[in-house]
């Protein structure tokens, strides 16, 4: 029996749906990409991988906010 991640399934149709061209879009199109992202960032944010994500964007923002003092 085959598992599929459910965080890689969505990853992969958010890639492809970002393939398109800007000017192929609907409205409704970019809004089903914008809760796929969502729920996407649902997914990962609990896991070690959202975690260190997360902390790396947190030392980003700590050094930017750093070089502009």
């Amino acid at each position: 029996m085959l598992t599929i991640n459910v965080a890689v399934l969505l990853a992969v149709i958010v890639v492809w749906r970002l393939r398109r061209r800007t000017q192929a879009r609907s409205r409704f199109d970019e809004k089903l990409t914008v809760v796929i992202v969502l729920a996407l960032g649902v997914l990962i944010a609990p896991t070690s991988v959202g975690q260190g994500i997360l902390n790396i964007l947190g030392e980003l923002a700590s050094g930017v906010t750093q070089a502009s003092r």
